[in-house]
């Protein structure tokens, strides 16, 4: 089957833009970035930035990352995929990273959501990546079996401040 994605979340402040590969069946359905309940991606967000957001409805949870000053977006806009595994995904079309790049002057970070948008995300930024602080992260994802205090120190280097990079003058 082939599906589309989700639209990006983002303010034209965001510092941080969190990259994943592509929803689940779960978040397609709902419409939902991280919207399977066993997903970690928002109690790991919520634990990096001291703020809940986990419990919060989905339209709060949005609104509470622009406050934070994050964008949301993932590295494929639409791709044909039997389920919700990484490793099912055939014909990726990517999504334009360059030109969403352009729209946020702010950014400093950039967040890959695991190994294959990490993978996927660093070919379309090339020489770009330079430019921000780029983390992968472990995947917030239930099939990524890790501990969870594990995925939680990986991804508080996402706070890091000692190499952070200016804003990007595009």
């Amino acid at each position: 089957m082939r599906w589309s994605g989700l639209a990006p979340v983002m303010g034209p402040d965001a510092e941080w833009l969190l990259l994943g590969s592509f929803p689940g069946v779960a978040s397609l359905k709902a419409q939902q970035y991280y919207g399977h309940p066993r997903n970690q991606f928002w109690r790991l967000l919520g634990d990096v930035r001291g703020i809940e957001l986990a419990t919060l409805p989905y339209d709060a949870r949005l609104e509470a990352l622009k406050a934070q000053r994050i964008a949301l977006w993932d590295v494929i806009a639409e791709t044909e995929r039997e389920g919700s595994l990484d490793s099912a995904i055939r014909n990726p079309a990517v999504s334009d990273l360059r030109r969403l790049l352009q729209e946020l002057p702010a950014l400093r970070v950039i967040g890959f959501n695991g190994g294959t948008a990490g993978r996927l995300g660093h070919r379309q930024l090339g020489d770009l990546a330079k430019v921000y602080r780029v983390v992968v992260l472990p995947s917030s994802s239930p099939a990524h079996t890790m501990p969870y205090d594990e995925k939680l120190r990986a991804w508080r280097a996402l706070d890091a401040t000692g190499d952070e990079r200016p804003p990007h003058q595009g």
